[in-house]
């Protein structure tokens, strides 16, 4: 068996060994040595197979302490997801707009389902941003960080939190090829006010005019990201 097929293999093992075991973030993993007698194998390979999951944050490699069960993130989800829509980009393919509508598709989707059930705590809590994002509009941008915190807790009440961190993977790999979207044709105000409509929409629990506003929302990028004829 070629060394590659062999680092695979191992690393599905350990992927099995930490469901199997009921292992979550943070737990620890055994030994090198013990991998190696557990699964005959050798220890490059397995450092191999441990450098490769480290790289997907499955485990992580504290030198001194051991091998542990990783955060489990989307990070190298995120990575991907900008890396892939940057190159197809300069090589004059559609990847940011193709980015861009998978966001769309599932914000606009889900939206009915935020009018339905988010509690007035939570729109308190997206008033408060919008609120926030009104002031730095004025002096003259929004913060990025704000435009995040508004839509990591606009689907708060849907209590799915791999829902959120798939919508959250999103945003963030937009926010990373941002400077490729041209963000300096989008006018502060008006974004706030798209953002400050979502929530009067959600607050008067009307699912059409939610809808319409998420969409109206990303007129702006699909209007500048969209390729000639779409």
């Amino acid at each position: 068996m070629a060394r590659s097929t062999v680092t695979e293999d191992v690393q599905a093992r350990i992927r099995a060994l930490i469901v199997d075991r009921g292992l979550g973030p943070g737990s620890p993993l055994p030994t090198e040595s013990d991998l190696m007698e557990l699964f005959d194998v050798s220890r490059v390979t397995v450092r191999e197979a441990l450098k490769a999951l480290q790289a997907l944050h499955v485990v992580e490699i504290r030198r001194g302490s051991g091998t542990f069960v990783g955060s489990l993130s989307l990070a190298p989800f995120v990575g991907g997801l900008a890396f892939r829509a940057v190159v197809r980009h300069s090589n004059g393919e559609p990847g940011l707009y193709e980015l861009m509508r998978v966001r769309e598709a599932l914000e606009t989707g889900l939206i009915d389902s935020v009018v339905a059930c988010a509690p007035q705590e939570d729109l308190d809590v997206l008033h408060a941003i919008v609120d926030t994002m009104d002031q730095e509009a004025a002096a003259g941008g929004i913060d990025r960080g704000t435009d995040r915190a508004f839509h990591l807790a606009l689907y708060r009440s849907l209590e799915n939190h791999l829902l959120s961190e798939v919508l959250d993977a999103f945003w963030a790999a937009m926010d990373q090829v941002r400077g490729d979207l041209g963000d300096g044709h989008a006018d502060p105000g008006e974004t706030c006010a798209h953002h400050r409509e979502i929530v009067e929409a959600i607050a008067a629990r009307d699912s059409a005019r939610a809808v319409l506003a998420m969409s109206t929302h990303f007129d702006d990028l699909r209007a500048r990201l969209a390729p000639p004829g779409r």
